[in-house]
């Protein structure tokens, strides 16, 4: 890490774990101190008595009495009945069916994963296909029974030009009808990108957001070739017509193109925030930079308007649309087993799962080698994978 880069990742993770200190605290009755002594002492080498001890767990007992405890918790008798639905009975429950005949739809739109320029990349189960978006954002905006729209982004970013072309899909829609950000564990960057122009943005005290900046990127496997005794030889008509060529550096003609191309693109981002956040480009350059920020202090800055989750944003919807009776409804529409397990997309479900199977914790480094040809040159994403511990 260099010196700021370390500095940035100490200050917001030691907000989220005071944040989550906080919450156990309250929620467990423990002091944040004993909290500490507990973290340190790394209780998961200990007896499970210790976690009784130090007030994680209220007692001790086997799995096969869980439901006799249960039964006691909510008052009945140990020979009486009580269904119990798995996880697989809720994923199996009806989505999207109105449940009242007002005609007033409350649409969840969920964008998660990495932002694409409209290649099929992203259409996998790992990413925003920014095509895909648009489309769906303009049916929501000429259906005429959607009356607000809560824009649920979990993304690190992406392409810049699919993060603003995304962010006027949005601008149109806010024209029709109220849209509020809901923001996930992270809406930076890209993620933020798509988020700033709409009418509020809520995020939990925990996520990650900000880093507004951008950054140009090409392979270059010059050391990798030179190793194996591999070399290329250009024919070419003009100056650039060989810019981007794996097997060498950038020379100081392309750097500098590419560094102007990244300034305009840093611009613009800077100018949507301030025009989205109601701030000027200054104020917005003080804390961009590509800096990550915690919801919570994202909020002292400005950059978010009110702390919580998803329930927050719909009520916010529903108080801005003026609705009394309304349907609230999931977008887009999951993709079937069978369908997924046919995608055969790049990063369709088959080669993710076996990628995953052979490299497991190192999977996102080789998805992103992996598919590097689809990404865009001009990203505006997280430049570096979270494994916070």
């Amino acid at each position: 890490m260099s010196p700021a880069n370390r500095e940035q990742v100490t200050v917001f993770l030691d907000g989220i774990w005071r944040q989550m200190l906080g919450d156990i605290s309250e929620s467990r009755g423990v002091s944040k101190e004993k909290l500490n002594e507990a973290a340190d002492k790394m209780l998961m080498f200990y007896p499970a008595e210790d976690c009784v001890e130090y007030g994680l767990a209220d007692t001790l007992i086997y799995k096969n009495d869980v439901r006799n405890y249960l039964k006691i918790l909510i008052g009945i008798d140990e020979d009486d009945r009580m269904p119990v639905l798995t996880l697989k009975d809720m994923v199996n429950v009806k989505k999207n069916v109105p449940k009242d005949k007002s005609g007033n739809i409350v649409a969840v739109y969920y964008a998660y994963g990495a932002i694409d320029s409209g290649s099929s990349y992203a259409d996998s189960e790992n990413g925003i296909n920014s095509e895909k978006v648009i489309r769906d954002l303009r049916k929501l905006k000429e259906n005429e029974d959607v009356k607000a729209v809560v824009l649920r982004v979990n993304s690190p970013g992406g392409s810049a030009f699919g993060s603003e072309q995304i962010w006027y899909a949005v601008t149109e829609l806010k024209k029709e009808k109220p849209v509020i950000v809901s923001m996930g564990d992270y809406a930076a960057s890209g993620g933020y990108y798509i988020s700033c122009n709409a009418d509020s943005i809520v995020a939990d005290p925990t996520t990650l957001t900000g880093s507004i900046g951008i950054f140009g990127m090409f392979p270059n496997v010059k050391g990798l070739t030179d190793k194996i005794g591999l070399s290329f030889d250009v024919v070419k008509t003009n100056t650039y017509s060989d810019f981007g060529m794996m097997g060498r550096a950038l020379n100081d003609g392309e750097k500098a193109l590419m560094q102007n191309m990244v300034n305009e693109g840093y611009e613009l981002f800077v100018k949507r925030c301030a025009e989205g956040r109601g701030m000027t480009t200054d104020e917005i350059k003080k804390i961009a930079e590509g800096r990550v920020w915690t919801g919570a202090k994202a909020k002292e800055l400005g950059l978010v308007d009110e702390l919580g989750g998803l329930d927050k944003a719909l009520e916010m919807a529903i108080a801005k649309a003026g609705l009394d009776a309304y349907t609230v409804m999931s977008y887009p529409g999951k993709k079937s087993f069978f369908e997924t397990l046919m995608d055969t997309n790049p990063g369709g479900y088959i080669q993710s799962r076996m990628l995953k199977g052979k490299v497991g914790e190192l999977y996102n480094q080789f998805d992103w080698l992996n598919n590097f040809e689809n990404y865009d040159k001009i990203q505006a994403r997280v430049p570096f994978e979270l494994n916070i511990n």
